[in-house]
């Protein structure tokens, strides 16, 4: 195990566990207690964590991975939400992305995408697809491709996440509209509608979800029937949703009496 993928572990059982002691977290990576203490000395220092006399607690009261310890997270699931999503994107049309890792993936797919390849329309410079975002990670790595379009949204920088929030963002995408959002949330219930932990993510999302045409959800099973702090949407708003096989039928069925064609893949 590299210690890339010992951090990611430790952050994970702490997310899980809310806090970490230095004997139990060796026996579960099946390496030295030194090598422990080591990893959360380091940990610390980044300030992913807070070190105690025994282990390690969460940094601050909301806690939340960056978005770097979170690609391997149930990667599996992720990639083929990813495809089935950009399976629904037809070319020419103006999409919003939202930040997260499985949005990341979404992005990824698209820019691999053969039909996506070469402009859409015979004008020259006519966009295969036109991306707007608030997500400087995903703005990144679409950029260098000659046949998107990409809109960035001005804002704040959230360093966990790399989106850009605040009154500058919504003045920006306020202004726009887009044919389809492809929003990933923290929570998504029949009831309560979808969700994320922090407030300001949530109003971009929300802001985007209303200057689209069609609204997808991405989002894998664990995150299903959940709730979380800030709303973005209620279910009603939402005309797909992407999610694994963890979903059962008997999971699926509110949301598709809400009126939410559910994609299990």
């Amino acid at each position: 195990m590299t210690r890339k993928e010992r951090w990611q572990t430790l952050l994970d059982l702490l997310v899980e566990r809310g806090e970490l002691e230095v004997e139990p977290a060796a026996e579960a990576l099946g390496v030295s207690a030194a090598t422990v203490r080591r990893d959360l000395d380091q940990l610390a220092e980044q300030q992913l964590l807070v070190r105690t006399r025994g282990g390690a607690v969460p940094h601050g009261v909301s806690y939340e991975l960056p978005l770097r310890y979170r690609t391997s997270r149930r990667a599996a699931e992720k990639r083929r939400i990813s495809e089935a999503v950009a399976a629904l994107i037809v070319p020419g049309e103006v999409i919003g992305l939202t930040g997260g890792t499985t949005t990341t993936e979404v992005a990824r797919t698209l820019a691999g995408r053969a039909d996506l390849a070469a402009p859409a329309g015979p004008a020259a410079g006519s966009p295969a697809l036109t991306v707007v975002t608030n997500a400087l990670n995903i703005a990144g790595e679409l950029v260098i491709r000659p046949q998107f379009k990409i809109v960035l949204t001005g804002g704040v920088a959230r360093p966990q996440s790399y989106e850009l929030t605040g009154p500058l963002a919504q003045g920006v995408l306020g202004q726009l509209t887009v044919d389809t959002a492809v929003v990933g949330v923290d929570a998504f219930d029949p009831a309560d509608g979808a969700a994320t932990r922090h407030e300001d993510e949530a109003a971009m999302n929300r802001l985007l979800c209303e200057r689209a045409r069609r609204v997808i959800i991405a989002a894998d099973s664990s995150k299903l029937g959940v709730r979380a702090f800030a709303r973005i949407c209620a279910t009603s708003a939402v005309d797909v949703l992407v999610t694994d096989t963890g979903l059962s039928d008997a999971g699926a069925e509110p949301f598709e009496s809400a009126g939410v064609e559910v994609v299990r893949v």
